[in-house]
């Protein structure tokens, strides 16, 4: 790697600590406008100068425009950088950045704050060389946590050279910097029960329980997870809501599960086991969300190893079974990249954290696997 991107490395590594805390101070759960309004602001601030700054529709309706910044150059390919603004918690469960040791804790540290912050200066060190791409993409969503319908931007990016992701980074076994080229299709079952209510002291048995079908949904869910098997498929139960009061059997309920597998199209056997009917209540199956899985790894492969020989050090492609907007632009950008953000842990949890010291070494990667795009 030449020393000026080093220089940009460096950089990047020494702001963004408190860019990292201005946007996590930023409560910007799925679906609040005035978060992703908020948040959206703030990476504006972080962009290179010059970039013309676009808002276009979001997936799901109701969500805050996304964000799309597009940077023209005077070289020959064109590179997308990806992100999302949003997080799993809501306001009440918010908490802001703090540091403890080598550790920034705070909502959406790891997913994906972090990596907004890497991708914004990845930008910005590449605008400074703008010779070197055609035109340079900067799209931020608002609505990858909990989205459910069809991701909308994967056409207008179709004829893009790269896109390159920058959801957490991870070490691979051996210590190696690694980035994401393989993730589950993922996807999203509900079922919903419709039963007979009935008082469940004096006439129990008159009614049909709806919570009694799910529960029994639930365990046939659950009994196709097989994480080590032929499709590696995951199948969780993960939200169940049925019940009105304590002494009525339930009349009605929904079961959310959550499913990944190799091929999007495994998690459709688990759907098909669902029974119309369970002790008289019947079930109704659906998918709320089905999202492509992603293998780059082949076409992947001899742009790391360009990467590891500018770097110094080696870059590996890993596997992931966390979801991912990678996926969807894989399926039209064959050189499709994810992970290039900084590592951490206990992502959609209270205990969220980056490490800062892998701020610069990831900022380090991220420009290496991004100037060997350009070749």
């Amino acid at each position: 790697m030449t020393s000026s991107f080093l220089d940009y490395a460096a950089e990047i590594a020494a702001r963004a600590p408190a860019e990292l805390e201005k946007l996590v101070a930023v409560s910007s759960p799925s679906g609040d406008v005035a978060g992703a309004e908020e948040a959206i602001a703030v990476c504006c601030e972080l962009l290179p100068d010059g970039a013309a700054i676009e808002r276009v529709a979001c997936s799901t309706r109701g969500c805050a425009d996304d964000l799309l910044a597009l940077i023209p150059g005077g070289g020959e390919r064109r590179v997308l950088l990806l992100g999302h603004v949003d997080t799993v918690f809501a306001h009440e469960h918010h908490i802001p950045m703090r540091a403890n040791g080598e550790r920034l804790y705070g909502s959406g540290t790891a997913d994906m704050k972090g990596g907004v912050v890497l991708a914004l200066g990845v930008a910005r060190a590449l605008a400074a060389r703008p010779g070197a791409f055609a035109e340079l993409g900067v799209l931020l969503v608002t609505d990858e946590e909990w989205r459910t319908e069809p991701f909308v931007h994967v056409e207008r990016f179709a004829d893009y050279d790269a896109c390159l992701c920058f959801e957490a980074g991870e070490r691979g076994a051996g210590g190696e910097e690694g980035v994401v080229v393989q993730r589950k299709a993922a996807a999203t079952l509900r079922v919903r029960a419709t039963g007979l209510a009935a008082h469940s002291g004096s006439a129990p048995d008159h009614g049909r329980n709806a919570l009694l079908a799910l529960a029994s949904a639930a365990t046939m869910v659950a009994a196709h997870h097989d994480p080590g098997g032929p499709e590696r498929m995951s199948a969780v139960p993960t939200v169940l809501h049925a019940g009105a009061a304590f002494n009525v059997v339930p009349a009605d309920g929904e079961l959310l599960c959550d499913m990944r597998a190799d091929r999007l199209e495994a998690v459709d056997a688990v759907a098909a086991a669902i029974p119309e009917e369970v002790g008289g209540a019947t079930l109704e199956a659906e998918m709320l969300r089905r999202w492509p899985g992603m293998n780059t790894a082949e076409v992947a492969g001899p742009l790391l190893d360009r990467a590891t020989a500018r770097l110094g050090r080696p870059i590996i492609g890993a596997r992931r079974g966390g979801a991912s907007d990678a996926s969807h632009f894989a399926t039209a950008i064959a050189l499709t990249v994810d992970g290039l953000g900084p590592r951490g842990g206990g992502a959609h949890t209270p205990e969220e954290f980056v490490l800062d010291r892998s701020l610069r070494q990831r900022a380090e990667v991220a420009l290496a696997v991004a100037e060997e795009t350009l070749r």
